[in-house]
């Protein structure tokens, strides 16, 4: 997903708040003409570089991809019309909705498709690499990828208005601030610093948005207090807020989980979590469901043990975790040779007390995950220390392997996998049946032989637990009950899916 969030400087914002405050909030917008029609949701982002391309997924309100996964991991058609590809899964036609126009009247053709992807591939912008498009026609295009994935994930821009500026300057261009697009809703009005206003676009070649007005208030770090004063509808959370969301009966609160996952990495050469029993035992010790419960996180949220193509994980396609069992954790590390033979709560192997220092990501809830964590070692004997770090700090550790054990975001993707867990990796995980299966995904195309790939690769782990899954890597929102549509696992980012959600009561 595209949610780099930038960090964001607070900005005063007094001074507009009555203009941008909802007509049910009482704030009097009716005098104002732009919000004569329709009904208008406001949401909070951090700043203005926000809704430019690869931050959030907030260009795709005003710009097509060729194509838009489903809940349930499909691909289903935007600007593509439908496609087909080679038979090594590396090349895809796309054939294009024809009709379609920019904002500004001008045709969308293959041509802009080509030139966005040369774009992004150019030198000075470098955002995505090895993609190679071929315009067959005006409504077809050919693109060569290494890794196709990539391209659902890509919005496509008017050649017209931008093929004379700079590369160099690509992330300053006012195109980013006063879009020209074709998607679902259309640029208004831009104030620098305070907001960015659009409509539903009437020529949008789709269902017209339910919600006539999008305000995209920018508001640095305050979002959770604008919602809580009633002057946005939308805002991105973090664990540390969710208690005082959960006692307001005003909001919801909708997570959106993603196939990595909040968890810790075992250091596997360390003398200490060595052998697979102690990591498999350490996980069994952790209530995993409960920590959901601590953490105020909805039950619907999935737990499990491996990794996954977002495919899978949409689908549901994953195994079910190891159980909570204290018992059987307690038996495993007896069996291991760690035993509280002195009776002080800490058990011991050849005189040495088990006793790790675990290294914590700062912010982020991470800190607090970890004391639970903590706190369900002590039950079956294990002594968990932490020292808390900033981000640049523990990514550093981490390449170093300078570290027992580390609290860190298990992720999915083959480049993860990788890193972390393939040949020469820093946290001394030896498995040669698992490097050949990450140096096969490191060629696979065939979305059915990376499946079959990640679903070796899981049973691998499963048997070795190189890490822990503790809860699902997420992005939280907290939302206006007026605010009707999203839905908490695969249905909870509004600006993924604004153009299908409505208003209460205005349908």
């Amino acid at each position: 997903m595209k949610k780099l969030i930038h960090e964001a400087h607070r900005r005063s914002l007094l001074a507009c708040a009555c203009c941008l405050t909802l007509t049910c909030f009482g704030c009097g917008r009716n005098d104002d003409p732009a919000y004569a029609r329709g009904s208008t949701v406001v949401m909070a982002v951090p700043d203005v570089e926000a809704v430019k391309p690869d931050n959030w997924d907030l260009d795709f309100l005003t710009f097509l991809p060729l194509a838009k996964q489903s809940e349930r991991g499909e691909l289903e058609g935007r600007l593509a019309r439908s496609w087909e590809h080679s038979p090594d899964h590396r090349e895809y036609t796309y054939h294009l909705r024809t009709g379609l126009r920019w904002d500004d009247g001008v045709p969308v053709t293959a041509h802009d498709v080509k030139f966005t992807l040369d774009l992004l591939g150019h030198p000075d912008v470098a955002e995505y690499t090895g993609i190679e498009a071929t315009v067959v026609d005006d409504s077809t295009v050919r693109i060569r990828a290494r890794n196709p994935g990539y391209i659902d994930d890509i919005s496509y821009f008017p050649r017209h208005l931008l093929e004379r500026l700079d590369p160099k300057r690509f992330w300053e261009w006012d195109f980013w601030t006063h879009p020209v697009g074709d998607g679902p809703y259309r640029f208004v009005r831009y104030v620098p610093q305070t907001l960015m206003e659009l409509e539903a676009n009437p020529d949008y070649y789709g269902t017209q948005p339910r919600i006539e007005r999008i305000i995209l208030k920018f508001v640095g770090e305050a979002g959770l207090t604008e919602l809580l004063a009633g002057n946005v509808d939308i805002t991105p959370g973090n664990l540390t807020q969710m208690p005082r969301i959960a006692r307001d009966p005003r909001f919801r609160l909708y997570v959106a989980s993603y196939p990595g996952a909040r968890g810790i990495y075992w250091k596997a050469d360390h003398p200490v979590f060595s052998d697979p029993r102690v990591r498999r035992a350490l996980t069994l010790a952790l209530d995993r469901r409960e920590l959901l419960r601590l953490l105020n996180l909805p039950d619907e949220l999935p737990i499990t043990d491996g990794v996954f193509t977002v495919r899978q994980f949409r689908r549901g396609e994953w195994p079910e975790p190891l159980p909570y069992d204290p018992e059987q954790a307690r038996a495993l590390l007896n069996v291991a040779g760690w035993v509280d033979r002195d009776g002080d709560g800490v058990r011991e192997k050849d005189g040495q007390p088990f006793r790790f220092t675990a290294t914590v990501r700062q912010g982020n809830g991470i800190p607090e995950l970890a004391v639970y964590v903590q706190a369900f070692l002590r039950r079956v004997g294990v002594h968990m220390e932490m020292v808390v770090l900033e981000r640049a700090l523990v990514w550093e550790k981490l390449s170093t392997g300078d570290f027992e054990a580390m609290f860190m975001i298990v992720q999915s993707p083959v480049a993860a996998q990788k890193r972390d867990f393939g040949r020469g990796n820093h946290i001394g995980y030896y498995n040669p049946e698992a490097y050949t299966v990450i140096d096969r995904l490191q060629t696979a195309a065939d979305p059915e032989k990376i499946d079959h790939l990640y679903r070796r690769l899981t049973m691998i782990y499963r048997a070795d637990m190189p890490f822990t899954r503790l809860i699902p890597w997420s992005s939280d929102w907290f939302v206006h009950r007026r605010v009707r549509g999203m839905r908490t696992p695969f249905r909870a980012e509004p600006d993924t899916y604004m153009e299908e959600l409505w208003v209460e009561g205005e349908q």
